[in-house]
C-alpha cells in the first residue's frame, strides 16, 4: 500500500506540472521518511546528492553532451545529409531514406535523440518539402530517425545504464551497433513500403553524378575520424569511456573551430547549453535514485518476485512482462526518467532469472527508444513540433505510426535472437 501511494503521488505531481525530477525526489523522500524515519530520509538525500554530483564515472555525461553540441556547431549534419542524398536521393522515398541515414550518422557522435531530431529537422525538412513529400512521411522519418541517437554509440542512455548497473560501458556501446543497424534497415524498409503503396508520399529527388557523390562523401571524413577515435580508443583499450568523452569533446571543438562554425560567442552558448542539459539529467538521476531507494526499502522488489513466483512464469515470460510494463510506462513517462526510475527495480529481477546484463540493457534502451515516438508523451514528436510549428502533432504521430511497427518487429527479433546483441561484445 505504501508503494501504491508513492507511485500515485509521483504520477499526481507529474500530472499537475511538477518537473519529473522533483516529482520523483519529493515522493521518494516522503515515502522513505514514512518507512524508515525522517532523519534517515534527510541523511539519505544529502549523501546521495553529494555522491552523485562528485561521481567521477558520471563526468562522462556532460562531456559526451558537450561533444554533441560542438558537432552541431560544426555543421556536420549538413554534410551527412548531402552524402546520403547523393547516394539514394534519386530513388522513390530517397530523401526520407537520406534523412534516416543522416540521423544514424549524426547519432554516432551525438548520443542524444532529442538533439538528433531537432538538428536533422532543420537540415532535411526544407528539401523534402521542396520535392513535395507529405508532411506525415517527412516528419515521421525525422522523428523516428532521431530515436537512433539513444542506441547507436556513444549513447547517453547506455552510459547511465552502465553506471547504474556497474556494467562495462564499452561492451554496451558495441552491443548497440548491430541492433542500431537493424533498426535503420527496418526504418528504410518502412519508407520503401510507404512510398510503394502511396507514390505521391515521397517523390524521387535529382540524381547526382559520380563526381558529386565522391565530393559529398569526402566531406564526412571529420565525423568518421571522430567516431573512430572515440569508439576505437575505447575498444582497443587505449583510454576509458570517460577519457574518450573528454578526447571526443576536445576534438569536436577543434573541428568546429576549423570549420568556422565556432566563435567566442558560440563557445559560450555551447557551454551554457551543455551545462543546462547536464544539470537536467543529473537532477533527474538524483530524483530517480531517491525514489528507487524508497521503493527498495518499501519492499517492491520482494513483492514483484513473490508475485512472479506465484504466477509460475518462465524466465521469458518474466521478460515479456517487463517489456509490456516498459511499453505502458513509455506512454506516460519521459524516456530518461523511465530509464532511471525502472532499472534499479527490474535489473535485479532480470539477473535473478539468468538474463545477460548487456543484452538486458540493449532491450531496455530499445523499448525506451520506442517511447520517444509513442503517444501521448513522445518527446521526439514534441521536439519536432517545436521546430516545425506549421505541422500538427496529429500529423507527426500519424507519420511515426509505421515506424513504431518497425520498432516492435525489431524488439521481437532482439528478444528471440540474443546473438544479434551479444556477438560483438563476446569478441572484445
Amino acid at each position: 500500500m505504501t508503494i501504491i501511494i508513492g507511485l500515485a503521488a509521483l504520477f499526481l505531481l507529474a500530472g499537475i506540472g511538477v518537473p519529473i525530477a522533483f516529482a520523483m525526489a519529493v515522493s521518494g523522500f516522503v515515502g522513505f521518511g514514512l518507512v524508515v524515519g525522517w532523519g534517515g530520509a534527510m541523511a539519505m538525500v544529502g549523501q546521495l546528492t553529494f555522491d552523485t554530483a562528485l561521481n567521477y564515472n558520471l563526468s562522462v555525461l556532460p562531456l559526451f553532451i558537450l561533444m554533441g553540441n560542438f558537432i552541431t556547431r560544426a555543421r556536420l549534419s549538413d554534410d551527412l545529409y548531402s552524402a546520403a542524398y547523393s547516394m539514394v536521393g534519386h530513388f522513390r522515398g530517397g530523401l526520407a531514406l537520406s534523412t534516416l541515414m543522416a540521423c544514424a550518422g549524426f547519432s554516432a557522435v551525438c548520443g542524444s535523440s532529442l538533439a538528433t531530431a531537432a538538428t536533422m529537422s532543420r537540415v532535411t525538412m526544407p528539401s523534402m518539402r521542396k520535392f513535395g513529400y507529405k508532411d506525415s512521411l517527412a516528419a515521421g522519418a525525422v522523428a523516428a530517425g532521431g530515436t537512433l541517437g539513444i542506441l547507436i554509440p556513444p549513447s547517453v542512455a547506455l552510459v547511465l545504464y552502465g553506471i547504474m548497473t556497474n556494467n562495462d560501458i564499452g561492451k554496451l556501446f558495441i552491443a548497440g551497433v548491430l541492433p542500431g543497424a537493424v533498426g535503420l534497415a527496418l526504418y528504410c524498409l518502412t519508407v520503401t513500403v510507404i512510398t510503394t503503396l502511396d507514390k505521391k508520399a515521397g517523390p524521387p529527388g535529382t540524381r547526382a553524378s559520380w563526381p558529386e557523390k565522391l565530393r559529398t562523401v569526402k566531406r564526412v571524413w571529420g565525423i568518421t575520424a571522430l567516431f573512430v577515435i572515440v569508439i576505437g580508443g575505447i575498444y582497443t583499450g587505449i583510454f576509458t569511456s570517460t577519457e574518450a568523452a573528454g578526447i571526443g569533446a576536445s576534438f569536436s571543438a577543434l573541428f568546429a573551430i576549423w570549420r568556422g562554425g565556432l566563435r567566442l560567442r558560440g563557445v559560450y552558448e555551447v557551454l551554457v547549453e551543455s551545462a543546462r542539459m547536464s544539470a537536467m539529467i543529473f537532477a533527474i538521476l538524483i530524483g530517480a535514485m531517491i525514489f528507487a531507494n524508497f521503493v527498495n526499502v518499501a519492499g517492491l522488489l520482494q513483492a514483484l518476485e513473490a508475485a512472479i513466483n506465484a504466477m509460475d512464469l518462465t524466465p521469458m515470460g518474466v521478460m515479456i512482462g517487463i517489456i509490456i510494463i516498459y511499453i505502458i510506462l513509455g506512454m506516460v513517462l519521459e524516456s530518461m526518467s523511465m530509464l532511471l526510475l525502472t532499472v534499479p527495480i527490474f535489473y535485479p529481477l532480470a539477473m535473478a532469472h539468468g538474463f545477460d546484463p548487456i543484452w538486458f540493457g540493449i532491450i531496455v534502451v530499445v523499448v525506451i527508444e520506442i517511447s520517444l515516438i509513442t503517444p501521448p508523451v513522445g518527446m521526439n514528436v514534441f521536439t519536432l513540433r517545436a521546430t516545425l510549428p506549421d505541422v500538427s502533432t496529429a500529423t507527426i504521430f500519424r507519420g511515426v505510426a509505421p515506424f513504431i511497427v518497425a520498432d516492435i518487429v525489431r524488439l521481437a527479433l532482439l528478444v528471440a535472437v540474443p546473438w544479434i546483441t551479444l556477438v560483438l561484445p563476446s569478441h572484445l
